[in-house]
């Protein structure tokens, strides 16, 4: 019989077994109610509301153009609150905080003069996005 003992812990298998089972037995007390184990993580907290303006910047071919400055302001405000530039797409996008307000985003780009540079007023009411585009004329 001693042999069959041997054979049984020397086996792969239900060495593996048993320390599958040795190993739960071990962490199954720490996750119990009433005994000390590590915090959990604070639940992730949903995000604060806001709205989005998203726009194309378009040439005077009416192709999407890379690399064009765009500002935005409130539309009660002379200096701009947010720079971005257009991506590859022409596309920019800008999150800003949800609530009825007005803004204005236009093209920070050189104009003929007593020309004014592309810009749109963008109302926003809420939680909402709006899609919006500069055309570029020269």
């Amino acid at each position: 019989m001693a042999t069959d003992r041997s054979r049984a812990v020397t086996n792969p298998i239900l060495r593996a077994t048993a320390a599958l089972l040795l190993g739960a037995g071990l962490l199954l007390p720490a996750t119990l109610p009433g005994h000390a184990a590590s915090p959990q993580p604070a639940p992730a907290q949903s995000p604060a509301p806001y709205a989005l303006i998203f726009g194309t910047v378009w040439g005077a071919d009416n192709r999407p153009v890379y690399g064009v400055p765009v500002k935005i302001r409130l539309a009660d405000k002379k200096k701009a609150k947010w720079e971005l530039i257009s991506d590859h797409h022409g596309e920019f996008a800008q999150r800003l905080p949800a609530g009825k307000a007005d803004y204005v985003v236009w093209a920070d780009v050189n104009t003929a003069s007593g020309k004014p540079k592309p810009q749109v007023l963008v109302h926003i009411e809420n939680e909402e996005r709006q899609d919006i585009g500069l055309h570029l004329t020269e």
